[in-house]
């Protein structure tokens, strides 16, 4: 299993996925890295994060990585600087992987045709994907549930404009979950509808192990004058009386920000059965695996070429 990129759910094989979230859960439990310290990464967010920028720093000095400072509005970027250009620029400087979050849908398609020496870590694109997100969710569902497959898990909010439910979907379905998605049907992704069912969000909670909120993705479409946080709860969000009636043991996640009162109500964003906050902290296992491995995998073709050359 050898990779120098991760940008996509779709590209790790099970077993590769497996793989990184057995290592992260290794590092949870004190693990060593296997990598030497001083390899370079810049964390390049066109979009705004709390999260997954933190724990991708938080991951990278765990590892003994040097971090470079990069924040677009002090960047050449507002000169009109391409992606692409921002990226060859890190590249011929000297890093070694860059974390790219970014609003375009595949934008490392181009990065990745051209050739270069960094690593790609894809950090979120547009809808697209968000392979961090994924790999940490498994990792919870997993420490909770001891495996994915079984499990009956409903994905309910905002589909159609989720990166995180493009990951998820199809990666859980995948892993042999039985996945349910909830949510208004203009928000729903016919793309998905050949390994998921769908369910009004009553009947959806009812079998579920796992419900996973997503919110509403406002910076991505306008929702419109007449939309009501309290209205969408009522419809289609977490309420405390349909968490009342989610099965014994079963478990409440969500990737946050979390918009308390519109898809779960305040109140159960921390309660007992609530994993929202153990998920962040999965968050940085998890990134240090994906860390280890894009290096590993990038000293190993290092090498394959130097014996080619040789």
């Amino acid at each position: 299993m050898v990779y120098s990129n991760l940008v996509s759910m779709d590209r790790l094989s099970r077993d590769e996925i497996h793989a990184i979230v057995n290592r992260a859960s290794e590092f949870k439990r004190g693990a060593a890295p296997i990598i030497e310290e001083g390899a370079t990464a810049i964390n390049l967010f066109f979009e705004n994060s709390t999260r997954t920028y933190t724990s991708f720093q938080m991951a990278e000095h765990k590892l003994g990585m040097k971090v470079l400072d990069f924040a677009p509005e002090h960047s050449s970027v507002t000169k009109g600087e391409t992606l692409y250009d921002s990226v060859r620029t890190v590249d011929a400087i000297g890093a070694d992987i860059a974390v790219i979050r970014h609003p375009q849908d595949n934008y490392y398609d181009e990065l990745l045709a051209a050739g270069m020496g960094l690593s790609i870590i894809n950090a979120g694109d547009g809808a697209g994907q968000h392979p961090s997100q994924s790999l940490l969710d498994i990792m919870t569902i997993v420490e909770e549930f001891g495996q994915i497959e079984g499990l009956n898990i409903t994905i309910a909010g905002d589909i159609l404009h989720s990166r995180v439910a493009s990951s998820n979907a199809a990666t859980l379905a995948r892993l042999g979950a039985n996945v349910t998605l909830s949510g208004p049907a203009e928000w729903m992704n016919p793309a998905f509808e050949r390994f998921c069912t769908t369910a009004p969000m009553d009947e959806a909670v009812r079998d579920a192990d796992v419900v996973m909120l997503l919110r509403v993705q406002h910076e991505r479409f306008d929702a419109g004058p007449n939309f009501s946080a309290a209205d969408y709860l009522a419809r289609y969000g977490l309420s405390m009386e349909r968490a009342a009636r989610m099965k014994k043991g079963a478990i409440i996640m969500h990737p946050a920000p979390v918009n308390r009162g519109t898809e779960i109500d305040t109140h159960l964003v921390e309660a007992p059965n609530s994993r929202i906050f153990p998920q962040m902290g999965n968050g940085v296992w998890v990134r240090m695996a994906m860390l280890e491995s894009v290096l590993l995998g990038k000293h190993a073709q290092t090498l394959e070429l130097a014996e080619m050359v040789a």
